[in-house]
């Protein structure tokens, strides 16, 4: 379904004072839904992740309320096809984002394939024709509201104001804080208004204007879908200069062996206490009863690079990359009535899964032909059961990444995971089980296994109708 007959069938239907059948569900027990995703958050950079640096009490209150998840996974190991994902509840080889927008130039590229822009349908923006989240909740009554990093379109056309949102604020084409001040005002954001005085710091900026609209949508008659995107903790890694200073204070009477950045954890810090902002206006609006809330990220931590602020210990590499770093990260889950205070669960999920969950939880029907990649979590989340029909995740990103990653298909299934390069050496297999820092690489042991996982791949990948790079 397109979202122009998506739209017009609600259009039509509502005028004739029938709400669509598929929207009918639930509608007499309307949850709000909030989203909170932080930019390159590591999977173990949340003090309830395991992290002995950083102080992040508001997201651990969070998860002791919610469910937490220890396998989640983004749908890409970079930005933007992540956020296309959690929009469309598909996966980017099937929208044909597969990497940030707009990409490594093609001058940059090395020259082992035709040059990108001749081989690869990869879009430059999130089309208008996909029914994104925001649109599904739209047409079902609720208002809706977009604060931080969009990322998903380079021109205004396709900014979220056209994408199903009432409201933005900060939402771009940039992936990161415009220069030259970056995190600190002035921003030169043309989203962003009125401009801060100077000094004044874009996450307290991102978490006040957050908490603002949170309160108008409270005392609003109409239910709310909310989704805030922090900019933090992408580079350049610039944090309040006070929390730096009490973090470097903290290092020297605490040295700690495996996260040892103050700056970065300044910034994970202000982040958190900004997420608290948010959280506790729905508290004090008398609506955390009622709404949904989801925290996460967009992909693994930048811990790959030489000068990489953060570890994503004990797994390996980061940001850009198909190994466990690259693409794990938090998840947590609170969902009032049906997720039990504490829980943890170890199920793989991915970003493709929010959609169909929120509309599930939220007491609607699900619609398939929508977020076709995605399953919803309810059953997992209720404790009904500790693991989904779902046996296998995929990731497909055919170009060349800055931290040095190359084009690649990735599955994994059960505890194994299969890494194929389209350049030597080819095939990486892994028990995540057994190794989940994927240092003993299985392939050779296990050629039946690789066969599978490789079978299972190319059906994927010609279900997804993906582009594969071809050697020149």
């Amino acid at each position: 379904m397109q979202r122009r007959d998506f739209l017009k069938t609600a259009a039509a239907m509502t005028a004739a004072a029938a709400m669509p059948e598929f929207l009918q569900a639930g509608a007499k027990k309307n949850k709000n839904v909030l989203i909170i995703v932080c930019d390159d958050l590591g999977a173990h950079d949340l003090a309830c992740c395991g992290n002995t640096l950083h102080e992040t009490p508001n997201l651990d209150r969070l998860a002791r309320q919610g469910m937490r998840f220890t396998q989640g996974y983004a749908s890409c190991a970079v930005c933007s096809p992540t956020r296309a994902s959690l929009q469309t509840g598909k996966y980017p080889a099937r929208l044909g984002i597969t990497d940030w927008i707009p990409g490594v130039p093609v001058n940059r590229i090395k020259n082992r394939f035709k040059p990108e822009l001749e081989i690869l349908r990869t879009e430059k923006q999130l089309e208008l024709e996909e029914v994104t989240i925001a649109d599904y909740f739209k047409a079902k009554g609720y208002s809706t509201a977009f604060l931080g990093k969009w990322h998903l379109g380079e021109t205004e056309h396709f900014y979220p104001t056209n994408q199903g949102y009432d409201t933005n604020f900060g939402g771009t084409h940039k992936g990161a804080p415009y220069r030259p001040n970056h995190y600190y005002a002035p921003y030169n954001n043309p989203k962003i208004k009125p401009e801060g005085e100077k000094g004044e710091y874009l996450t307290d900026r991102i978490g006040d204007e957050s908490a603002a609209r949170l309160a108008e949508l409270c005392e609003g008659k109409k239910p709310f879908f909310m989704l805030t995107c922090f900019y933090t903790v992408h580079t350049p890694i610039k944090p309040r200069k006070d929390l730096e200073e009490y973090y470097r204070k903290k290092l020297e009477a605490h040295p700690n062996k495996i996260w040892d950045n103050p700056a970065y954890a300044a910034m994970v810090h202000c982040m958190d206490v900004n997420c608290g902002k948010i959280l506790n206006m729905l508290k004090d609006k008398g609506l955390e009863d009622d709404t949904i809330v989801v925290f996460t990220s967009d992909n693994g931590g930048l811990s790959a690079h030489k000068n990489g602020p953060t570890s994503n210990y004990p797994l390996r590499s980061g940001k850009g990359y198909y190994y466990e770093g690259g693409i794990r990260e938090p998840y947590i889950f609170r969902v009032p009535g049906v997720t039990k205070p504490g829980s943890q669960c170890d199920y793989p999920i991915i970003t493709n899964d929010i959609f169909p969950t929120c509309i599930e939880a939220a007491g609607g029907e699900l619609l398939p032909q929508l977020h076709k990649d995605g399953i919803s979590l309810m059953p997992l989340l209720s404790g009904e059961k500790d693991r989904l029909s779902r046996k296998d995740l995929f990731w497909h990103f055919p170009h060349y990444h800055g931290e040095g990653e190359r084009p690649c298909s990735t599955v994994r299934s059960g505890d194994y995971k299969l890494i194929r390069h389209y350049e030597g050496p080819k095939l990486e297999l892994y028990n995540l089980k057994e190794d989940i820092s994927e240092k003993n690489d299985l392939s050779k042991k296990m050629p039946e296994k690789v066969k599978k996982l490789e079978q299972k791949l190319d059906n994927w990948l010609e279900r997804m109708n993906a582009e594969i790079p071809e050697k020149i």
